[in-house]
This record gives C-alpha cells, structure tokens and sequence, in this order.
C-alpha cells in the first residue's frame, strides 16, 4: 500500500534539498514564499493551473505541485498587464505546495508579492516544461512509491540484480564477497531498500548511499569495495529480477532436482522468480547464484532447460517402446 503524508514528511525544502544526478537534476531556485518551504508535498502529480488562472476552480488539484509553463506565464503577463489579479489570489490563498516556473520565466512583482503575503513558495527552473514534468514525475513517484527495507545482499550478476536471503550467519556476504572477486557487483550489503516503482518494478538501493558499499566479514570486520576492487565493483541501484534464499541443509528436506515448478516471492505485491540453494561444506555457493542467474535468463528469453529435459525424456520412453515394445512411461521421468 502507498504512504501516506505523515509517514513521508516530504517537504518544499526537501525538494530543493534533494540531491538527484544529472539526468534527473530539477535545477531549482526559490524566488518568494520562503517562509512556507515547510509545506508538505502529499503526491507525486503534478497540475498546470490555467483553468484557476481563469477563475475556474471547480476540481482544482490544491494537494498537487503547481506547475506553470509558457502558456501558464504568458496569461498570467497578460493579467499582471491589466492588474486583474483576483484569480491569483484566489489561486495563491489555497493551501498548495508550490508554484514552479519553467523556461527561467520568472513571474511579475504583483505575483511575487501575493505570493509573499500568502507564505506561498514559488520555484523556477531553466528546464523546459516537458523536461521539469519527467524530471520531477520520476522523482516523486521514487519518493511516494510503496517500499520496504529488508536484511538480506543486493549483488549484480551478469547485469542481473539478485537479492540473496537467508538466516545471520549462512553466508550471504562471503557469498557477494567471491562474486564481486569474480567481476560482478555490490548494490547493497545488510540492509536494503526496496521501492515498487510503476507497479511492477522492484528497484534495490542501500539505505544509506555513504554506508552501502561497506561490507561487514565475519572474522575481518568492516571492508570497503570500493577502496578494495575499485568503483568497477559497485553500483548505486539496480532492478531485483531474481531472489536466491540460502539456508543450511536439512537432511530432512525435499530439494527441487529438476526445476520444472517455477518458485516466486511476493515483494510489494510484485512476483520475483525465487530459487532455494542448500549450503554444506563442499558446494560451491557463488558458482551456483551465477548459474542460476544465467539460467534465469535463458527462461525470460523463452528457454527453459527443465521443460526440454523432460521433453526429451518423454521422446525416448516413446522411441525405447516402438523399438523394444518395453514398459511405455505415458507420465515421463516427472
């Protein structure tokens, strides 16, 4: 379920605080209203006010940042022109979070002034109209977005991100520590924050961007990979395709041999491929995530090395009974 306003606490400050790289930087300014930079942002859309500007406020979208392209500021020079300023008022006097400006158009003095008078904060941006909406609808909707932290190692593996799972103890970071020394890569270690984005992506971070990249060793303590195997050995976040639970081995357990079933977990309400690995002495952990990853690929492009095997072991029953007329196994080896 989404979060509400309380759990979020996101405000106009936040926004103009927030660190984004470079294809999602807002390039944001504060021109008036600072005194309401506190006012809370509840939701990721985002309205353009034309109709208000209009004096026409049945449905006005108040909760929604206000945005104001070219079309929005050449109406609003036009009612500046003639000191018709009622609907600003109107429009500025309603508890909205902010007003932005695109195209580095900054409003006149009577708008900025009515602004002021009403606590209300007004942005503006070089960005063109079409860019600030992307920028900023991607933004917000990471921020709004269901998401939920879990113990457990996010590692990259042939560009596949797996999130390995498991008791303290079993050996999760051993595990990431050997794949990373065989050329793949750590998202996060310990703790990871996981964000549904679009409904059916499942985005993995760490939860702290400074901490994430350390790893704690049993027996070595804390090491950092990036001092250790260079920035080639880590990356920031990354899409979570498949989830590899690692447990010690149960003599008792039933353990898949042949693969046909496919194992999901259920993360926010969006299925993951899941595959169970025992650990014992002798096997070799990190060698099996990568073949499980790799397998993992060949399925979503439309191979599925199980469903062949038995295929081809219904083949041969049928062969082996033509040929010697022997018991014909109609249900195959499965």
């Amino acid at each position: 379920m989404g979060l509400g306003q309380d759990e979020i606490g996101f405000t106009v400050l936040d926004l103009l605080k927030i660190e984004v790289k470079e294809h999602n930087s807002l390039d944001l300014r504060c021109v008036a209203g600072r005194r309401g930079l506190s006012r809370s942002i509840v939701m990721p859309d985002i309205n353009r006010p034309m109709g208000a500007l209009m004096g026409y406020f049945d449905g006005f979208a108040a909760p929604r940042v206000q945005l104001f392209g070219q079309g929005e500021s050449s109406f609003l020079a036009g009612l500046c022109a003639g000191d018709d300023m009622k609907a600003v008022r109107d429009l500025l006097k309603k508890e909205i979070p902010c007003c932005i400006f695109t195209h580095g158009l900054e409003p006149g003095r009577q708008f900025l002034d009515i602004a002021e008078e009403n606590n209300c904060p007004v942005l503006f941006t070089e960005l063109t109209t079409s860019d600030l909406i992307s920028r900023l609808t991607r933004v917000l909707t990471e921020i709004f977005c269901p998401h939920e932290s879990m113990h457990g190692v996010l590692v990259e593996v042939f560009g596949m991100g797996i999130l390995l799972l498991g008791e303290s103890g079993v050996g999760k970071s051993e595990t990431a520590l050997e794949l990373i020394h065989r050329g793949h890569r750590l998202v996060a270690d310990d703790t990871v924050d996981i964000h549904c984005v679009n409904g059916n992506i499942l985005m993995g971070m760490g939860r702290n961007r400074l901490l994430g990249h350390h790893m704690e060793i049993r027996g070595l303590g804390v090491i950092n990979i990036t001092r250790m195997f260079g920035v080639k050995a880590i990356r920031d976040r990354i899409e979570i395709q498949l989830v590899v639970e690692l447990e010690n081995w149960k003599a008792e357990k039933s353990y898949d041999r042949i693969g046909m079933e496919q194992i999901c977990m259920e993360l926010l309400g969006v299925k993951v491929p899941k595959v169970e690995i025992p650990v014992m002495p002798g096997r070799n952990i990190p060698i099996l995530v990568e073949t499980a990853a790799m397998n993992e690929k060949l399925k979503s492009m439309g191979y599925h090395a199980a469903r062949e095997f038995n295929r081809n072991v219904l083949k041969w029953n049928e062969m082996d009974t033509v040929n010697t007329g022997g018991f014909h196994n109609e249900g195959g080896l499965l």
